[in-house]
């Protein structure tokens, strides 16, 4: 009898994982028509040169920064968009904020498209080409900031010239809004947003650099995703720290600072944070599991059961789709004395912290205490942010950024997707609910590690394409 009984529940839930799967479907999709967009790609790419040639490093210690490049690169900015600068308000609020506004015609709800000019420095000696000479050779421009984000600061402009010159007059007010301090999480956005504010000005669209379009992203997904950030981590550092009274290492303590700290690396290890589903994470999986081989759609279909497994799997492999489960911890600096046959009087490392919605700098600080619980581990809280809120998928500027991706890019699959690195976006939300991560270009993985790595480069058809889709969502903003 109880055979009987095993099997009928076995059966019984087979039965419910196939309906299940069977029922999780792709979402039901708009068709759109792919229209062409004509764009001077040559000029395109020769505006992305000179811009590189503006070495725009920031530093954390600005004393460290070179100002005359910033203003080198402020001054070329109207020489190459002159229609752009005869048209639309100039506001600098510093060499690192400035501010266009693009006048509409009625009082419809401003738009806000974000960029930054600023780069992180290069070890030349690790280039094949100089990193800021902007060479465009073999249809692609060489050099730091040809992706993180000259580029979209140009094809945003870019944009705006060429509708300029076409007699366009937009409807609403357009803000583009450039910061020259984002890699150094310097005060330049933050400055941009506190004045938006006191003017009160609210946009229902605010677009930053964030998701791309990638191949593989998602497991058993054959075909290339478009995946537009909605949320962001928070990004936190945390450094422990501890003190002893040194000494030979002929004779060492029973526990050294380093063994203790090789001890607290062990245990933050072997403990990661919790398996979390959030909001971004759930609209992923929703847009992007029924695209998925049958394996994968099943486990995702029914993750009331299969839950465990995905958090095993993610655990065991690290990576992205891991980082969108879960706070993650990378330890990424340490020190210790300065001889090898000395004692350290004290020794310290520091993390980084990704920070999941629903944790907090003060919720992982206090676990991180208790896993460790070493009275003699100082704990130093360094700079960092608490995670930000997640923006709808369904307002008008999110419909609006889905509509323009599927005009630009007709074979991709579109979708939210929480966003594990950090931009200036975040502080948008203090004037805004809908504030979007998209970076507008196809990103393969190779071109993904250029950024802040050696040998960054764009092609020139894949920055005409992120013109175009600037171009077709200021069109499609006019009509929505």
């Amino acid at each position: 009898m109880v055979g009987y009984i095993v099997l009928a529940l076995l059966i019984a839930l087979i039965a419910v994982i196939v309906v299940r799967t069977l029922r999780f479907k792709p979402l039901p999709q708009t068709p759109v028509e792919h229209t062409e967009v004509e764009i001077d790609a040559e000029k395109a790419a020769r505006d992305l040169s000179d811009m590189i040639r503006c070495k725009t490093v920031s530093h954390a210690d600005a004393s460290l920064d070179d100002d005359s490049e910033f203003l080198k690169f402020e001054m070329l900015l109207p020489t190459l968009f002159p229609k752009v600068f005869y048209n639309c308000e100039y506001e600098r609020l510093s060499s690192r904020a400035l501010i266009f506004r693009w006048k509409g015609e009625t009082n419809a709800a401003p738009v806000a498209f974000l960029a930054h000019f600023d780069v992180v420095d290069v070890n030349e000696s690790e280039w094949s080409k100089p990193a800021f000479d902007g060479i465009i050779e073999n249809g692609e421009i060489w050099g730091r900031g040809a992706l993180d984000t000259k580029s979209t600061l140009l094809s945003v402009l870019s944009a705006a010239e060429t509708r300029i010159s076409e007699g366009f007059v937009p409807e609403r007010d357009y803000y583009f809004c450039f910061g020259g301090d984002e890699e150094v999480s310097g005060g330049g956005a933050p400055s941009i947003v506190e004045e938006l504010g006191r003017r009160g000005i609210k946009p229902c669209l605010v677009l930053d650099e964030g998701g791309a379009i990638v191949d593989n992203v998602f497991p058993g997904v054959s075909k290339p995703c478009a995946l537009v950030g909605i949320g962001e981590k928070g990004n936190w550092n945390l450094q422990l720290k501890i003190a002893s009274k040194g000494g030979h290492a002929s004779a060492p303590p029973a526990d050294s600072p380093l063994d203790i700290l090789a001890y607290a690396c062990r245990r933050i290890h072997d403990h990661p944070f919790k398996f979390r589903i959030t909001p971004p994470a759930k609209e992923m999986l929703r847009n992007l599991a029924p695209h998925s081989s049958p394996l994968y759609r099943t486990i995702f279909a029914n993750l009331w059961l299969f839950a465990p497994v995905l958090n095993l799997l993610t655990r065991k492999q690290g990576g992205e789709l891991n980082a969108l489960m879960r706070t993650t911890v990378a330890f990424t600096m340490a020190q210790g004395s300065s001889g090898a046959n000395v004692l350290p009087s004290s020794a310290s490392l520091v993390m980084n912290v990704r920070l999941l919605e629903g944790d907090t700098k003060e919720s992982a600080l206090a676990r991180i205490k208790r896993l460790v619980n070493k009275p003699s581990v100082e704990y130093i809280p360094l700079v960092g942010s608490d995670p930000s809120r997640s923006s709808p998928t369904d307002s008008m500027g999110y419909i609006a950024l889905e509509r323009a991706i599927k005009e630009s890019f007709p074979d991709v699959l579109v979708s939210p997707y929480l966003m594990i690195a950090g931009s200036d976006s975040r502080h948008y939300l203090k004037i805004s609910d809908n504030v979007y991560r998209f970076s507008g270009m196809y990103l393969s993985a190779e071109e993904r590690g250029m950024i802040h790595g050696k040998d960054e480069r764009i092609s020139v058809k894949k920055l005409a394409d992120t013109i175009a889709f600037y171009y077709r969502l200021i069109g499609i903003l006019q009509d929505i």
